[in-house]
């Protein structure tokens, strides 16, 4: 009888749980995920490895070098200084990831701090950062750097605070209307019935249950301030000489482009192949974060 007894038991503890679906197991299942974070750590690695080496140095001219085709000294050849083409990606990626990390920062913490208030408060309060959420939307990036230029002069500086401006409006709009969703939600409505303020709710709960919206936007973010640090070093008002940038180096081809069409091709390539990662990355994330969108991979 008591064989009978510990059978069931026996049964149940020799039997194991089915493994849980963790994040990181749906990750590697969901192609635009790897995809994404593949071509963004390529970009990262390649921004680190110039940190600590790279084939030439990217700041030494020799002009009789200048225009070498693809060889073992030089892999992708040289410009119309006979700087490395290899070189100047590496070193170019490093510009272009710290401006875009910085950038994104500034709008992240202006735009959320903002986007939070405004719907904490609502009222007046509401109103005032909506206001000026509208009028930052009148100043794109290229408009503040030329303002920002006009006073301080062109350079890397100038460029961060004009994309980090740019990015403002949009991530307070975005945390705004998630987090006035939140609000509404029933467990919000039993935290302020027991006395919880509006800032201890809004770090407790609103907060948390946005967090995952916030970092997908911030990868978007991040992809339109590559786009906006190429733009704005082409036209002359991000990065300057002799600190390379991609978009120091579409500028530098323009007027090689019969000679040797391929020195634009290069940083060209170099910036849709972050674009493309960070866009897909964020694409992931949506998918694996949002439990609505979340798919069997």
């Amino acid at each position: 009888m008591s064989a009978q007894l510990s059978s069931p038991l026996d049964a149940s503890v020799a039997t194991p749980p089915l493994p849980a679906r963790t994040f990181w197991g749906r990750a590697l299942r969901h192609r635009s995920f790897v995809l994404g974070g593949a071509l963004s750590l390529l970009v990262v690695a390649s921004a680190l490895l110039s940190l600590v080496w790279t084939p030439w140095s990217p700041y030494e001219i020799d002009i009789a070098s200048k225009l070498r085709p693809p060889s073992a000294a030089h892999w992708l050849g040289t410009d119309s200084f006979g700087r490395d083409i290899v070189s100047l990606l590496l070193a170019g990626a490093r510009s272009t990831i710290l401006v875009g990390i910085i950038a994104v920062s500034i709008g992240l913490t202006f735009g959320v701090c903002l986007g939070l208030i405004a719907s904490a408060r609502r009222g007046w309060t509401e109103e005032i950062i909506m206001r000026f959420s509208d009028f930052t939307f009148a100043f794109p990036a290229v408009l503040s750097a030329i303002m920002l230029a006009a006073v301080a002069g062109p350079g890397m500086v100038t460029s961060i605070i004009a994309i980090g401006i740019f990015q403002i409006p949009t991530l307070i709009r975005l945390t705004r209307g998630s987090a006035n969703a939140i609000w509404a939600r029933e467990f919000v409505l039993a935290a302020r019935a027991s006395g919880k303020g509006a800032f201890r709710i809004t770090i407790e709960h609103v907060l948390p249950n946005i967090l995952s919206i916030l970092i997908v936007q911030a990868t978007i973010q991040f992809a339109l301030a590559i786009l906006a640090e190429a733009a704005l070093s082409y036209l002359g008002l991000g990065t300057q000489p002799p600190q390379p940038s991609w978009g120091r180096m579409l500028n530098d081809a323009q007027t090689m482009l019969f000679q040797s069409p391929m020195l634009a091709v290069y940083p060209g390539a170099a910036i849709a192949i972050a674009v493309l990662g960070l866009n897909l990355l964020g694409d992931g994330l949506r998918d694996l974060l949002d439990p609505r969108l979340a798919r069997e991979r």
